[in-house]
């Protein structure tokens, strides 16, 4: 077997509901924006939830051509537009990179939801005669993302998606790392990408009771740690980075935003949504990423939590955090960065992890908005960023997804 790898990050792309670059959107998480909205994409009076973090702003024209994106669900439009970010971000196509070694491991939770609903609605709206579309398939399949990607760049590495729910973007992340680090591949594009903002998506979300009722005031809905949080606010879009083999690309002059040091897996093994109060898995998921990574827990500075919004998930992981930082807790910034995107299921490992490099880039932590009356049976002496964005000097950063199903992954950046 090749001996382990060093694995950095040489390119970032992000279309999410603070903005459809990566700049954009860090300029969204920089000065405490809320993305969240009454919904556009359908007509949502009917609904307990009317409101969203949608992406914004966004033409398809103005990045596809017409016949192309009609191949495309919304999903991997949105995937195609970060990877090509975090491409040109790279400088990996003017390089001679051997697309041979260039690989890409995608996430997504759900893939091709408003395609799958628009073809069953249309057929059943008709006369038992099937007319679907040539596309509804590939449009619908959830690797038709990281399909599309390896297509238009030539890349013939590895290529696949993850799925796990909510953690499907870190265990993208986690694939791609040890493609590159046991000599697999020499450059992965990696993340994940989702839209889910549909009549389907919403309504089943509803059903579950998951996600914030609160239609008179949408930018204050989500709201981590909040005694007041009420559910999830439904997100979409995409977060892509370009995982690189260290010598490679110290060899071709890359820039190098961090390095990925480490990744955690495990199961709560509770229930299939429900998270398990006692945090085991977590505490396991964090031990795992922090063994992996080969540091203590006293040299992180920064944890992006999953912190959702929900009444028990966001406790739950606080406890965990607390059983593995112990004394070194308090010292640690955290955040939700969900407070402004909202919660991007599959793809929300991807936009925080670019959240993440990009704390490390500028030296600020990005805040948890709309934390104003703690919840008092959560530990308020830890640092939540409460609000503004904190200066830091970011060496290590954690972040964590959690998926149902009980999935967790973990994720550690350091700065070079």
């Amino acid at each position: 077997m090749s001996s382990i790898r060093r694995v950095v990050v040489t390119g970032l792309g992000a279309i999410t509901p603070l903005g459809n670059t990566a700049p954009a959107y860090w300029e969204g998480l920089r000065t405490g924006t809320s993305g969240a909205a009454a919904i556009t994409r359908f007509d949502p009076a009917k609904f307990k939830t009317r409101f969203a973090c949608e992406v914004k702003g966004y033409e398809p024209d103005n990045f596809f051509d017409r016949k192309e994106h009609r191949k495309m669900d919304l999903f991997t439009q949105f995937g195609v537009v970060a990877a090509d970010e975090a491409i040109a971000d790279s400088g990996l196509l003017e390089s001679g990179v051997n697309k041979d070694r260039v690989g890409v491991i995608w996430g997504s939770g759900i893939g091709g939801l408003k395609s799958l609903q628009e073809e069953c609605i249309a057929f059943g709206r008709g006369d038992g005669t099937p007319r679907y579309s040539p596309f509804f398939i590939p449009r619908m399949i959830a690797d038709s993302s990281s399909g599309n990607i390896s297509i238009k760049n030539g890349f013939r590495g590895p290529n696949y998606v993850t799925t796990s729910a909510c953690a499907s973007s870190n265990d993208s992340i986690i694939a791609a790392f040890n493609n590159i680090r046991l000599g697999l591949a020499d450059v992965m594009v990696t993340g994940g990408s989702e839209a889910a903002i549909t009549e389907s998506g919403v309504g089943g979300f509803n059903a579950l009771k998951a996600m914030s009722e609160r239609n008179d005031d949408p930018a204050s809905a989500s709201r981590p740690y909040d005694k007041d949080r009420d559910g999830f606010v439904l997100g979409e879009g995409s977060g892509a980075l370009v995982l690189e083999e260290y010598e490679h690309a110290k060899a071709r002059g890359a820039k190098m935003y961090a390095e990925l040091i480490g990744g955690g897996m495990s199961s709560d093994a509770y229930h299939i949504t429900a998270p398990d109060p006692s945090g085991s898995g977590v505490v396991l998921v964090m031990h795992n990423a922090l063994r992996d990574a080969g540091i203590t827990a006293a040299e992180v500075d920064y944890i992006n939590t999953h912190g959702t919004s929900t009444p028990l998930g966001d406790g739950a992981e606080i406890k965990a955090i607390e059983q593995v930082f112990g004394e070194f807790a308090e010292q640690i910034n955290i955040s939700s960065t969900k407070s402004m995107t909202g919660h991007l299921l599959g793809g929300a490992g991807g936009v925080e992890a670019v959240a993440c490099l990009l704390a490390m880039h500028h030296s600020l932590v990005p805040p948890t908005i709309n934390l104003h009356t703690p919840d008092p049976e959560i530990n308020q002496a830890l640092n939540f960023t409460p609000n503004v964005a904190q200066a830091r000097d970011v060496r290590v950063a954690m972040s964590n997804t959690f998926g149902f199903g009980g999935h967790n992954t973990s994720v550690i950046f350091r700065k070079l």
